[in-house]
């Protein structure tokens, strides 16, 4: 089979064999907002033609290619949520010369009922389920992502603001003003991890940033470390309360980050290999009868 993640700014895909690992990969710029109305058909056959022309039959796609941006909306499927309901719940779309599905993006409820949602992450963590067992995932990024697996599921999970919040603070409000782009400060970082365990509050902490460098006791270079620290902080006190161990996936320098932060707060990590879309593809592929 061939497995697609088609995200905002770019696509990969990968030609799957039932033995485990991807035979080949596809990665390119071309995200669904470079998409012209009409021409996803066209688009994806430009990048997956030859492997079709090789015989290949059957593309399972994943990510905001699902979305209302995107080629055809799925609509969220409900947690809990593993291969078998995700495959159960995939749309299929009409494609000269193959089967073409698209898998839903899954939702959820937090304890106040509010809902939460997420699309093209549930393949990454659909691999992690079937090795790790019952367990609290961690995907960094611009929303990162909480989830509660257990039994091959994603049971429930909670979306932080995280990444996209530190990019608007740190260029669009007056701590710009107070910080320079530069290499990472761990001794910052740390600085700010250890700010987030103390009272005040979010909104408080970071005025804090401010006066911290107007009373010459953060270097204009430190602050933006600190604030990462901060939000980082912040967002493990209310995602990782009480919990031993978690497992992080993603971007190496990011999840860097969040093994440290969590250390300090005597949290257990393992790391695993971000690139868990094709294996997430595969097991739903395998619930689909397709691998």
């Amino acid at each position: 089979m061939i497995g697609v993640d088609w995200g905002t700014t770019s696509l990969r895909a990968y030609r799957i064999g039932a033995a485990g690992a991807p035979s080949a990969r596809i990665d390119r710029p071309g995200g669904i907002l470079t998409v012209a109305e009409g021409g996803f058909p066209a688009a994806l056959r430009e990048a997956i033609g030859p492997w079709l022309e090789a015989g290949e039959t059957r593309v399972l796609l994943c990510g905001m290619v699902g979305s209302r941006q995107g080629w055809v909306e799925a609509p969220y499927l409900r947690c809990p949520a593993g291969p078998a309901e995700i495959a159960a719940a995939t749309i299929a779309i009409p494609f000269e010369g193959a089967e073409l599905r698209l898998v839903p993006g899954l939702t959820t409820e937090d304890a106040a009922g509010i809902p939460d949602v997420m699309r093209g992450e549930e393949t990454k963590l659909v691999a992690l389920a079937e090795t790790i067992g019952t367990a609290l995932a961690c995907l960094p990024g611009t929303h990162s992502k909480w989830a509660r697996l257990e039994g091959g599921r994603v049971t429930g999970f909670a979306t932080h603001m995280t990444g996209e919040t530190f990019a608007a603070l740190s260029q669009h409000t007056i701590l710009a003003r107070t910080s320079t782009d530069g290499p990472d400060v761990p001794e910052a970082f740390a600085r700010g991890v250890a700010r987030a365990r103390q009272p005040g509050g979010l909104l408080h902490h970071l005025f804090g940033a401010r006066t911290l460098h107007l009373m010459d006791q953060l270097a204009q270079a430190e602050t933006r470390s600190f604030l990462s620290g901060l939000l980082i902080g912040h967002e493990i006190a209310a995602a990782a309360q009480g919990v031993r161990e978690v497992h992080l996936a993603g971007a190496a320098s990011l999840t860097s980050l969040y093994a440290a932060a969590l250390a300090q707060h005597g949290i257990a990590v393992t790391r695993h290999d971000p690139d868990l879309v094709a294996a997430g593809l595969r097991h739903i592929g395998r619930s689909l009868q397709w691998v």
